[in-house]
């Protein structure tokens, strides 16, 4: 256990592998008091496992989600969002939706923005529930200026040295007719594979074999909850089981629960920090 990084946290094991939650800040904290400013916490999982490539072992992926720009989430805080997520050092930076505001937002101020931040591998991104319509076009507009990557039942690979690992991402998972089947299904067991989907719920709705982990936003941990285990408002049909933080399915599949950034309902946040989530891999000897 020496080699994980000593964070504030607890150690969870799962099956042939460890996954380390660990929060810079305590589990309250807000953006107005946060040492980044924008941020309420950075909140950092190192996971063991043995099918990370060697050339991937310490492999840095910064998640990103919920943003709703602009709600409380505006532009006053769009420098400081992006100074956190360089501050984490991530290789890769994956994107899980909800990118507009409910009532409007420069969503290309938004992306000029993100672009800025600093990666081996470069941005990848799945849609939410909020990209419809007008918020739709103009979302996919600004990736495409961006040089951001949409995964829409799509798989991606990361190379480095000898080694990959391969970023599936969910195409609207709340359209189970269309996208019922996962884009994992057609990966291999030997394959290490990040699935991206913006609802959690999607990793228990359906099948999503060959994922060894999945990101996952949309709860934005309730808003508003008790114990991180509470909350009134509900995002998930599973109730409060895909809340926040890290999670299983039926099946034993680990996904992580992210707070988001933004806001949704109503701008207010209470004991559900918004956050940055950082996934460092390191591979089982």
């Amino acid at each position: 256990m020496q080699y994980l990084r000593k964070l504030y946290g607890k150690y969870i094991r799962c099956g042939g592998c460890v996954l380390m939650g660990g929060m810079f800040l305590s589990s309250c904290a807000t953006a107005s008091l946060s040492r980044y400013g924008t941020v309420g916490r950075i909140k950092e999982y190192e996971w063991c496992h043995p099918q990370v490539p060697e050339a991937f072992d310490g492999f840095r992926i910064a998640f990103a989600t919920d943003f709703h720009y602009e709600s409380r989430f505006g532009k006053k805080r769009l420098s400081g969002l992006v100074r956190t997520l360089q501050h984490t050092a991530p290789d890769v930076l994956l994107l899980g939706g909800d990118y507009r505001g409910r009532n409007g937002g420069d969503v290309g101020e938004l992306f000029r923005a993100l672009q800025q931040v600093q990666t081996e591998c470069g941005i990848f991104a799945v849609m939410g529930n909020h990209e419809w319509g007008t918020a739709d076009t103009l979302v996919r507009r600004a990736m495409a200026e961006t040089g951001v990557r949409l995964l829409e039942h799509r798989v991606d690979t990361l190379r480095r040295g000898n080694g990959f690992i391969l970023l599936a991402g969910v195409r609207n998972p709340f359209d189970l007719q269309r996208n019922g089947i996962s884009p994992t299904l057609a990966l291999r067991d030997e394959d290490f594979v990040v699935l991206l989907t913006h609802t959690p719920d999607y990793v228990e709705d359906v099948p999503v074999t060959h994922t060894d982990i999945a990101l996952a936003g949309h709860t934005h941990g309730g808003q508003v909850s008790l114990f991180h285990r509470w909350a009134l408002a509900r995002f998930s049909h599973y109730g409060n089981r895909f809340l926040t933080g890290l999670k299983y399915n039926s099946q034993g599949i680990p996904v992580i629960v992210s707070n988001g950034i933004g806001t949704s309902r109503r701008d207010v946040r209470l004991f559900t920090p918004s956050e940055v989530v950082v996934l460092r891999l390191v591979r089982k000897r």
